[in-house]
């Protein structure tokens, strides 16, 4: 057995490998595609200035925050320094360092790469759909196949090296806490300059969205990629290391043939990955066809690879199991399935975006109130898909012996992520699209290149609604296996201190439904100052883009040579950003320590519990309403209910500013908050036994 994890091992590098020479074969196959519009070529250069000089301030702040975290890991765990072993400490610290690394490298790179094609994909729309898409994709599959590929190359080192997968957690969190600070910081940018940019040119002023006079055009064009690109990347590496850690640490702790859990573990990671090159190597649309339809069919044709290459595995390797596989098979349909229903509500050929844009012509009190109803019935069928799935792959495993009931879960979070390359690809697609169509009106390219831009962008919003749901849910199962990777590592350290043992957490206690509530609220507060982080960096952003109307001669009449302070409003979004990015993330760590110190580890189950819940309810209805309201605005654009210019618009333009912060600031960081509350407490677990006051 242990020669097969060796193996597994081997093959994981390999594999990595493999992506990494794909990713930089598709890289210089972007990079040769022509640009020529000097015009293009001139603000791409400014988005990519833009987005390098915030991300480097960010990652300067939040290097502060990682050294602190590093030194308070060193002396206290997985013990106090002056209770155990120093290497232990020590390497606990090198592995939250290292986790913090990589997903500072993928959020990189995914900058470089969407930099770099978001031109070539607004030029490429003038030849046709086809080509342009070809290059949006490419772009964002780069990023997909880089991020996995690090998730998997740090999980497999870590372990190998160290044989410990408690020390996986520390990487885990590495990963999270970056992937947390990195969202919202991300996420509060690139929503300033958009409702800002929004309120200003097209309801204020009546000018198309991305107009060159609007001096937030440029800021909103740099969040797109700082936000949905580098914050999207380094939130889904840390789901994917999430899952991972979560199903090693259970595979670790049960007794038999845990070579072969473990080793089960890495083959299916391995799989998804290769399952994904495959899907990328085959994604194209046709020269008429349905940009959307061509990305979920890609989904569909990886994640039938996926199915047959594991359950092939299960078939050769010795100690595989059938209803392991049966788990992993569940999270991924399930998976799939969600991302379905999540389309139907998003989608602006689905018959609810049309209710809510019809519903926008008698003001914008009807687009919310229709927008945030149509909000909370979508996340019905999200959360029930996680409790089936989480409920089937407890059931399907809980013959096989005690704990892998808990294993089978976290092997369907594994499952679910398995394709998370193609979901990655088709994720950072969405802001490579998004900035093309803005470079396509801003060089002058035509209204039918803005029209092929705009059709490719509108696949991109209801592709990115589905990944988000996607994401969401995967981390709705994981976390649900963090609380059993929590329990397994309170229950050592209880064992350690002659202590019962936990075997459940029941609400009618009156410590566990303590956390239940405050787990509960946490996730409403972090969203509300995310949120506010916005609302107050957006009115400093119109007030200066007023004032350039107001004092620049010319600008608002659009006379040649005139051009708006761009740098004063991306300068606004980056300050405003680094501000405000840390106290919510810190807010959520300092909640579990002090639930924790205050009621112990059957507190710290219940606060995991209620966060998870409300996390998740939260999460999904801000992703799916802010996506609803988004494509409400787009279907009206495109002539439907009275067009551009209507009151219709008008309202529905309001609706989607709501909906902006909605989606891509609060929503998808909440899945990370919930991650990274799991692993804290996990991290602590020994500590919380130690020093609680009840």
């Amino acid at each position: 057995m242990e020669n097969q994890l060796s193996l597994f091992y081997g093959l994981s590098f390999l594999t990595v490998a493999l992506a990494f020479a794909f990713a930089a074969y598709l890289y210089l196959w972007v990079k040769k595609q022509r640009t020529s519009n000097a015009r293009i070529e001139e603000v791409s250069l400014l988005i990519k200035e833009g987005a390098n000089t915030f991300m480097r301030r960010e990652y300067l702040v939040l290097a502060k925050f990682a050294a602190v975290a590093a030194v308070i890991i060193f002396i206290l765990l997985p013990a106090p320094v002056w209770q155990g072993d120093i290497l232990n400490n020590l390497a606990m610290a090198i592995a939250y360092i290292a986790g913090t690394v990589l997903s500072a490298i993928a959020g990189k790179i995914g900058i470089l790469v969407a930099t770099l094609s978001n031109g070539r994909t607004a030029e490429a729309a003038k030849e046709g759909l086809k080509p342009a898409f070809l290059i949006g994709f490419r772009g964002g599959a780069v990023m997909g196949l880089l991020v996995v590929g690090c998730s998997l190359l740090g999980v497999a080192a870590v372990l190998m090296l160290t044989g410990d997968s408690t020390i996986l957690l520390g990487f885990s969190f590495g990963a999270s806490s970056l992937a947390l600070f990195a969202k919202a910081g991300g996420g509060i940018f690139t929503k300033t300059a958009d409702i800002s940019a929004d309120l200003t040119g097209k309801v204020e002023l009546g000018i198309p969205e991305d107009d060159p006079r609007n001096p937030a055009v440029i800021a909103d064009n740099v969040g797109d990629n700082v936000g949905d690109v580098a914050g999207m990347g380094a939130d889904l590496f840390d789901s994917n290391v999430a899952a991972m850690a979560s199903a090693l640490v259970i595979a670790q702790s049960l007794a038999s043939e845990s070579f072969a859990n473990i080793s089960m573990v890495f083959c299916y990671a391995i799989l998804g990955l290769f399952a994904s090159i495959l899907g990328i190597a085959t994604a194209r649309v046709g020269k008429n066809g349905s940009p959307t339809r061509a990305l979920n069919s890609s989904t569909y044709v990886t994640t039938a690879i996926f199915l047959v290459l594991t359950a092939l595995a299960t078939v050769v390797f010795e100690g595989f199991s059938w209803r392991i596989w049966g788990a992993s098979a569940v999270g991924l349909l399930v998976g799939v399935i969600i991302g379905i229903t999540t389309d139907y509500f998003t989608d602006d050929t689905k018959p609810i975006v049309r209710r809510v844009a019809h519903a926008s012509g008698s003001g914008p009190a009807f687009t919310i109130l229709s927008g945030i109803s149509y909000g909370f019935i979508s996340a019905l069928p999200a959360m029930a898909g996680i409790a089936i799935s989480a409920l089937v792959a407890y059931k399907i495993c809980e013959p096989m012996g005690e704990g892998y009931a808990i294993f089978g879960i976290s092997m369907s979070a594994v499952g679910m992520l398995s394709i998370v390359g193609m979901i990655i690809s088709n994720d950072a697609y969405g802001p490579i699209v998004d900035n093309a169509r803005g470079l396509a009106e801003m060089g002058g390219l035509g209204e039918e290149t803005i029209r092929t831009a705009d059709e490719l962008d509108s696949a991109g919003n209801t592709v990115k609604a589905v990944t988000k749901g996607f994401s969401i849910s995967a981390a709705g199962l994981t976390v649900i296996s963090l609380l059993g990777a929590f329990m397994s590592e309170a229950n050592d350290a209880l064992a350690e201190a002659g202590k019962e043992l936990i075997t459940g957490f029941d609400i009618m206690s009156p410590t566990v439904f303590f956390g239940i509530l405050i787990g509960a609220a946490v996730p409403a507060v972090f969203s509300a100052m995310l949120i506010l982080g916005v609302d107050k960096n957006a009115q400093r952003m119109v007030k200066e883009i007023h004032r350039q109307f107001n004092s620049i001669p010319g600008l608002k009449e659009g006379k040649k040579g005139v051009k708006p302070e761009y740098g004063k409003c991306i300068n606004i979004a980056t300050a405003g950003a680094l501000k405000e990015l840390i106290p919510a993330g810190l807010m959520s760590i300092v909640a579990t320590l002090l639930v924790g110190f205050i009621g112990g580890s059957l507190a710290v189950g219940g606060f995991l519990l209620g966060n998870i819940v409300s996390g998740l309810l939260i999460a999904l209805f801000m992703s799916n309403s802010g996506g609803l309201w988004d494509n409400a605005k787009k279907y009206i654009e495109s002539g439907e209910e009275g067009g551009k210019g209507s009151e219709a618009h008008k309202a529905a333009v309001i609706g989607d500013t709501v909906g902006d912060p909605f989606k891509d600031t609060a929503g998808p960081s909440i899945n990370t908050q919930i991650t990274v509350v799991s692993l804290v407490s996990s991290l602590m677990s020994s500590l919380f036994v130690l020093f609680s006051i009840f």
